[in-house]
């Protein structure tokens, strides 16, 4: 391929690093849920409804107090006596008295006879008069705001009122000639009720209108009508809206404040450890190697957010403690292939040697000499491979298996019992001794793992015991673990080499044992195993009063299981 072809060819799907945000989508969705929910209350507050209908039932009641009186101060001074000797309505005492109580209320009042018929109007009455006082319908609410604002806000409002439907009140309509009989309310006022009716406007909005009889010795001589459009009414609730509104714009702005806030300390730590991953990723795949696994090590590389205390703080711990573990895998991964490499070096250069010499040997005692060293190797190899494949499939394994209760006491005893059968033979004494086990010796984990561990450290030690001597094996109950031990009579370990006995194919066997015998994987795979059991093993001499040492003694500890 040639370098321009190189040049152009894009850059895998994965590697592609996700281009910033300028409004992180976090911040959007906080900012919509607190703004949804405070929306929605002021939605409630500004719908006004049941509040709307209270305000006409008060305004009737109101106006039904004021139709009273006027009803009971016309039955008192408009009252003449006919040539029939009846008490009747004078027209002029009525006029007079609907004129002057209808100057001090807003109301429309009329009055009406017995017989029908419109005695005095106070519309008529104070626009006739000389102070020239006029009285006209109040404007709706639309007619109100004039500024594109209150244009805009009153739009809002009627979405409201849309809402919100108003009764299906009869359309009010005035006759030229007005009688009772075109009222409801007065109607039924004539023959004693006191009624209360509202219309509605062609134009938009209410009339509210109150009847009441006036009465006189007992007797109906006629109606007064009460009537105010609910101009009032919109005002006050345009009032309240506007209060409501001011309200929650300022309660707006702290919602978002309180969001930007909110946002900065959840989604900008989170889109930082994101960043830091990202970085990471990038870098790690960019950059093979020792350098790469030190990428990985840096203390920084994870931004460290655990001084929070809270989730996002526990979310940085927890990556930065991902990190180092995958740092440390990807590190063993390299160290154990390095091995690896080296291990199967030696016995490969070996047989290549011997194969190359053996073609030139014409002695055939030399040729089977050779022939027992190629051997030799090749089982070398096996057994390198074999190790090395268990080893490598150990941690999957572990990963993936069900741990379940194991008595490791009973298994200590199984396993005494299958050394006393194959050593303890033609009367010798057996070569491993349990010495103690306690109560409840049970711990959560993989019995064949556990198992291959107890295996592995009898093997280890009966190698490097005098046949006379036996491996003692013993377990006990050691506050919330299980300590189990095992100690041969060997020439014990080096002190330097303590904690190296358990590294990849370190190898320190007795002298008269055979090159090549063991792979120097089993205290590594152990010491796996039991670090994945959430245990610890480790090495030390034992050595009597004067400091000579005993032999060498393998500890394992467990977490016992709770019971």
């Amino acid at each position: 391929m040639s370098d321009t072809a190189q040049e152009q060819a894009p850059a895998p799907l994965g590697d592609a690093m996700r281009p910033a945000r300028r409004v992180s989508p976090l911040l959007l969705r906080i900012l919509a849920v607190n703004v949804m929910a405070l929306a929605i209350l002021v939605g409630g507050l500004l719908y006004l409804g049941n509040y709307q209908d209270r305000i006409i039932a008060t305004e009737l009641k109101e106006m039904s107090s004021q139709a009273r009186i006027v009803a009971s101060a016309v039955a008192e001074n408009a009252i003449v006596i006919d040539n029939s000797n009846q008490s009747i309505l004078s027209p002029l005492l009525a006029r007079m008295m609907v004129r002057r109580l209808a100057e001090t209320t807003e109301n429309r009042t009329r009055l009406f006879s017995a017989t029908e018929t419109l005695l005095a109007d106070s519309r008529n009455l104070l626009a006739g008069k000389s102070s020239g006082i006029q009285v006209e319908d109040l404007p709706a609410v639309g007619d109100v705001p004039v500024s594109w604002g209150a244009r805009a806000i009153a739009a809002v409002f009627n979405v409201f009122d849309l809402i919100h439907e108003r009764q299906a009140y009869p359309l009010y309509g005035e006759q030229a000639l007005q009688r009772a009989g075109h009222y409801d309310v007065t109607a039924r006022a004539l023959k004693g009720e006191k009624a209360m009716q509202v219309w509605s406007l062609a134009r938009g909005g209410l009339i509210l209108a109150v009847a009441v009889p006036v009465e006189h010795a007992h007797r109906i001589l006629g109606a007064v009508m009460m009537s105010r459009s609910d101009a009032s009414i919109d005002h006050a609730i345009y009032a309240v809206r506007i209060n409501i509104l001011q309200i929650f714009f300022i309660t707006l702005g702290v919602t978002i404040l309180l969001s930007l806030y909110l946002a900065r300390g959840i989604a900008r730590p989170i889109r930082q450890l994101a960043q830091a991953a990202e970085i990471l990723r990038r870098g790690q795949s960019n950059t093979m190697g020792v350098s790469g696994i030190a990428n990985l090590l840096r203390d920084e590389a994870i931004p460290d957010m655990t001084a929070r205390h809270d989730e996002i703080g526990d979310l940085s711990g927890a990556l930065r403690a991902l990190t180092t573990a995958l740092a440390r895998r990807i590190s063993d991964i390299e160290n154990f292939a390095a091995d690896i490499a080296h291990e199967l070096k030696n016995p490969l250069t070996s047989l290549r040697s011997a194969v190359e010499t053996v073609e030139r040997l014409q002695d055939p005692a030399a040729r089977e000499k050779l022939m027992a060293i190629i051997r030799d190797d090749i089982d070398r190899m096996t057994r390198l491979i074999t190790d090395i494949s268990s080893a490598s499939r150990l941690d999957a394994e572990l990963g993936r298996a069900e741990l379940q209760p194991v008595d490791i006491g009973a298994n200590l005893a199984q396993m005494e019992g299958y050394y006393r059968v194959n050593d303890g033979k033609d009367g010798q004494q057996p070569r491993v001794v349990l010495q103690a086990t306690g109560e409840g010796l049970r711990v959560m984990g993989v019995r064949g793992r556990l198992v291959q561990v107890f295996q592995n450290l009898l093997d280890n030690a009966l190698s490097f015991s005098p046949p006379d001597k036996p491996v003692t094996l013993s377990a006990t109950r050691i506050g919330a673990g299980i300590q189990v031990t095992v100690e041969d009579f060997g020439p014990g370990i080096p002190e330097n080499k303590r904690e190296a006995i358990f590294d990849r194919f370190y190898t320190e066997r007795p002298k008269a044992e055979k090159f090549g015998t063991h792979s120097g994987l089993g205290l590594s795979i152990s010491k796996q195993i039991i670090e994945a059991h959430r245990g610890r093993i480790w090495a030390e001499n034992r050595k009597d009063a004067a400091g000579n040492i005993l032999g060498a003694k393998f500890v394992v500890q467990l977490p016992a299981v709770l019971e």
